[in-house]
């Protein structure tokens, strides 16, 4: 009660409280589903409130509705003078290995971020369950890098309030994930990487054989108005010895763009993700997607051409798709 008592009196002599969002419309049209009515609105709002305390660290509050305001992450970020950030993360996304799981440049969207559902798996670590973050300060490390420790007591547990626990589900336990990233070698050239481990109940012939592990590795390089990069990543399941079970997934993506002027960017990216089978079966999934962008004062006008084979790891002429997303957004 006095720590909350004392934020609020710091919240209401010096903080602020914004919200944010973005007027976009798109237009979808998927070959080989039911598309309906192509026409989608984002209807998404985020808060944000902020605030500093008597030593000089700033604290934030940050609580995102997705689409139709449904509750999607929430996260308290305090960055103090000389021990760097820390985050207390409701399913963020974007911490740990999450934040290197596709870092392909792009005039838009991820390859598989488009409105064409390709089932692609990539890495997320301990990012997007319940966690809390440390970023170190710049002055602890050389010029140009940065580093992140994420953990989480318990990977599997659900979303909870204040003062409730998740309960224990019985399968994953706590992880891990470290991620650093440097852009100081050579002017243009940032360097990634990243590595996450989850503990994993082990069970006889139903449980997992190992603690999860998943591994992210990639550069950009950008050199005029081209940007190009690439990157690997792996997540090694350890699920149960049963055929049908994935026991891992590779994955490999480059990406190039270029900005024609200040107004126009295009872009080009391509995602190949394999699945392993504990039986030794395996099935390539490959997306990719060439983007336009166009921006005019407080408007831009996206298009995305995608494409994917082997949607969700399932062959067949049937999952083999082609789709185009357009999308109007307007600043405010």
């Amino acid at each position: 009660p006095a720590l909350c008592g004392s934020l609020a009196s710091v919240a209401a002599n010096a903080g602020s409280m914004e919200v944010l969002g973005g007027a976009t419309a798109t237009w979808s049209s998927n070959e080989g589903t039911s598309t309906g009515n192509p026409i989608g609105m984002n209807t998404g709002l985020t808060f944000k409130g902020s605030g500093e305390l008597d030593n000089g660290t700033t604290f934030t509050l940050t609580v995102t509705g997705a689409d139709q305001m449904g509750y999607t992450s929430g996260s308290i970020a305090m960055v103090t003078p000389s021990m760097g950030s820390i985050t207390i993360g409701h399913s963020v996304g974007g911490a740990g290995v999450d934040r290197y799981d596709d870092m392909m440049p792009t005039a838009w969207e991820e390859t598989n971020g488009t409105s064409l559902a390709t089932g692609l798996q990539t890495v997320a670590g301990v990012g997007t369950t319940q966690m809390i973050e440390w970023t170190l300060p710049s002055d602890m490390l050389p010029d140009g890098m940065s580093a992140h420790l994420a953990v989480t007591p318990r990977a599997g547990a659900g979303l909870t309030n204040d003062k409730a626990s998740s309960g224990d589900t019985g399968v994953s336990g706590g992880g891990y994930d470290i991620a650093i990233s440097h852009n100081a070698l050579m002017d243009g050239l940032n360097v990634f990487a990243a590595m996450s481990t989850i503990e994993q109940a082990i069970a006889a012939g139903t449980g997992a054989s190992g603690d999860r592990t998943q591994y992210v590795m990639g550069a950009t390089y950008a050199i005029g108005s081209v940007t190009v990069g690439y990157q690997e990543s792996r997540d090694n399941l350890q699920a149960s010895a049963v055929g049908a079970t994935n026991s891992y997934y590779e994955n490999s993506a480059f990406g190039i763009s270029f900005n024609v002027s200040d107004n126009l960017s295009l872009s080009y990216g391509n995602h190949k993700s394999a699945n392993a089978l504990n039986s030794g079966a395996s099935v390539e999934l490959e997306a990719e997607s060439l983007q336009l962008a166009y921006t005019m004062g407080g408007m831009s006008v996206k298009i995305a051409e995608s494409s994917v084979d082997n949607a969700s790891y399932t062959s067949g002429t049937s999952k083999d798709r082609d789709g185009t997303t357009i999308a109007l957004s307007l600043a405010f």
